[in-house]
């Protein structure tokens, strides 16, 4: 059992290409980075990030220096976020490379899970993100089109996302079935999506390769 075990984990990990499995490893690790570094700002200034001003640790805890500031938030907060935002497909192609091969298992870990992603990223900034003035370029968001809103606070920006993440919802349900045109719609995600969006855009090159 546990050489069969081994020989399915490595055949699911060759389903990448190298560049990609590269990524996905050190995106892991990516993460794990930007989280130390999102609580070195909690050891440092008062308030790391103004949107939750609560968010903060006993001032005995704290060291006794403050990081400079890129717009509303410390640097290595600022830093910590971005890897977050950059490595988080990580996940995904991770949980791809690990489950690919089992049923459904294209479909969930390369576009059903990064949808539900971008729809809950998407609702929790326009609803309940308290957002901060005056808008910043600097502002944290998983796809370019959410970037849009969160550094201007243009509700048509924040419609958009939704719209795509409905495309998204789409195309997990096309690839399920394997319905023509499923590659367009993996495709478009991927781009729309994107970084969120690169384990669909991923996909919907190989199979573009593939169809031709």
């Amino acid at each position: 059992m546990a050489g069969f075990s081994s020989l399915r984990h490595q055949s699911t990990h060759r389903q990448l290409p190298e560049w990609l499995d590269r990524y996905t490893t050190l995106g892991l690790y990516g993460l794990l980075v930007g989280t130390g570094l999102c609580l070195v700002a909690f050891l440092t200034n008062p308030v790391p990030d103004p949107s939750f001003p609560w968010a903060t640790v006993p001032e005995t805890l704290r060291l006794p220096i403050a990081q400079p500031r890129i717009e509303h938030w410390p640097v290595t907060y600022t830093v910590g976020i971005w890897l977050w935002i950059f490595c988080f497909p990580a996940l995904f192609l991770a949980g791809y490379r690990r489950y690919g091969n089992v049923n459904r298992g294209k479909a969930v870990w390369l576009v059903g899970l990064p949808t539900v992603a971008m729809l809950g990223w998407t609702t929790y900034c326009r609803v309940f993100w308290p957002k901060l003035h005056p808008p910043t370029w600097n502002a944290p968001a998983y796809t370019f089109v959410c970037w849009l809103y969160c550094s201007t606070y243009d509700i048509i920006w924040s419609n958009a996302a939704f719209l795509i993440a409905v495309l998204g919802a789409v195309t997990t349900i096309l690839l399920l079935q394997r319905t023509r045109g499923t590659t367009y719609a993996l495709l478009g995600f991927g781009i729309l999506a994107l970084p969120l969006g690169l384990p669909a855009l991923y996909k919907g090159v190989r199979q573009a390769r593939t169809d031709g």
